[in-house]
């Protein structure tokens, strides 16, 4: 039996912010970082909720570890906030998917269902807005967790594609391979559907036709950030369906002991954990035919006619990389800015945790954990 959930309400267009002024509620609770805070974005937000009382936290850091967590619930359990609001990229989102569900379950007098919770983005990659998915960072450990529950499924997402419009070049490009990614581990997921596909599928197209230009045009190409807003959210809905894969396993584990930016190490595994899961790395593809040929299927969506499955995505992976040059971004760690020896110390460590991560059950064909290792050695 397959159950499909579709929770959050899209608001999308050009008057998309207006929807905050029929929001019921007096005690607003807005979660964001101090960029946005300082930012003509915040004052956009706190014009549409005049005569609310708001209230702000603004000191969510990148990948939020637990304390950063409990610094906001600690704010929450001091007003009487029935509506909350993450505005910003994916830490803010999952920086506020973190206070609400945690608050909930100290002793927090409102339970998650007293709360309506808006999520806007203002980066084109997480696509957090529509998932009950959100990565949590253990700083002592050096671990980033995924956390998933039903309880942090935001009820409305909010798209308004000015706030993405001046989105930096570096992160047009980061944010943009994570939906890339996101699609692409969602169409080849174990427990895909033709439901999901149809969103992962879209969304992969989208990303290649106009991800260059969102990049290379920026705030010129209204049109291009458009789509990349619409391509993120449509790949979020696909692995909130779904789930990921190996991709996010390894990215978890290495940015949670690195801090290397997510969507940077997610392309730069993109093409090895394809040629992997295709059977083309460490194995026969003909162990792997199904796979190899959900991977074909992809790259004729991006305009490869080869019918042979295993030069179509030979072919993929070529596109992949032509993707990453015009975005500028490293195709292997070194060019990342992290040298080899430094992974190789810690690569047995780094292989046990994608192990454990909550994506590799969802990946298509089961790694071991040497197989995690040969794989990230083929990008250091």
């Amino acid at each position: 039996m397959t159950v499909l959930n579709f929770v959050p309400q899209i608001v999308v267009g050009d008057d998309a912010l207006d929807y905050l002024t029929t929001i019921e509620g007096d005690e607003i609770f807005i979660v964001t970082d101090k960029f946005i805070s300082e930012s003509s974005m915040l004052d956009a937000l706190l014009e549409k909720l005049q005569n609310k009382n708001v209230t702000i936290f603004s000191d969510v850091v990148p990948d939020p570890p637990i304390d950063n967590i409990t610094q906001g619930i600690k704010v929450l359990e001091e007003n009487n906030a029935n509506v909350v609001i993450a505005i910003g990229g994916g830490s803010a989102l999952d920086a506020a998917k973190g206070i609400i569900y945690f608050a909930a379950k100290t002793g927090l007098s409102r339970k998650r269902n007293d709360i309506k919770f808006i999520a806007i983005p203002t980066t084109s990659g997480t696509g957090s807005e529509v998932t009950d998915f959100s990565v949590i960072t253990d700083s002592d450990k050096g671990i980033k967790y995924p956390m998933v529950t039903r309880d942090i499924l935001p009820d409305v997402a909010l798209l308004y594609t000015g706030f993405v419009m001046n989105l930096p070049k570096k992160q047009t490009a980061d944010t943009g391979i994570d939906v890339l990614t996101h699609a692409i581990e969602a169409y080849v997921s174990n427990q895909a559907n033709s439901i999901s596909d149809a969103f992962a599928e879209k969304a992969i197209k989208l990303v290649f036709e106009y991800l260059p230009m969102a990049y290379l045009q920026g705030s010129d190409n209204r049109e291009a950030r458009e789509q990349m807003h619409l391509a993120s959210t449509m790949a979020g809905l696909a692995f909130n369906m779904v789930s990921l894969g190996i991709n996010h396993s390894i990215a978890h584990a290495i940015g949670g002991k690195f801090h290397l930016v997510h969507g940077r190490i997610n392309g730069i595994m993109l093409n090895s954990v394809i040629q992997y899961n295709a059977g083309l790395l460490c194995g026969n593809e003909k162990d792997n035919k199904n796979t190899l040929k959900c991977y074909a299927e992809i790259a004729h969506f991006v305009g490869v006619n080869i019918k042979e499955p295993k030069y179509a995505v030979l072919q993929l992976n070529k596109k992949i990389n032509e993707l990453l040059k015009t975005l500028e971004m490293p195709v292997n760690f070194k060019e990342a800015g992290l040298e080899s020896s430094v992974i190789l110390e810690n690569l047995s460590e780094i292989a046990e945790a994608a192990m454990h991560d909550r994506c590799t059950p969802t990946n298509p064909r089961i790694p071991s954990q040497n197989d995690i290792e040969e794989i990230i050695k083929t990008v250091i």
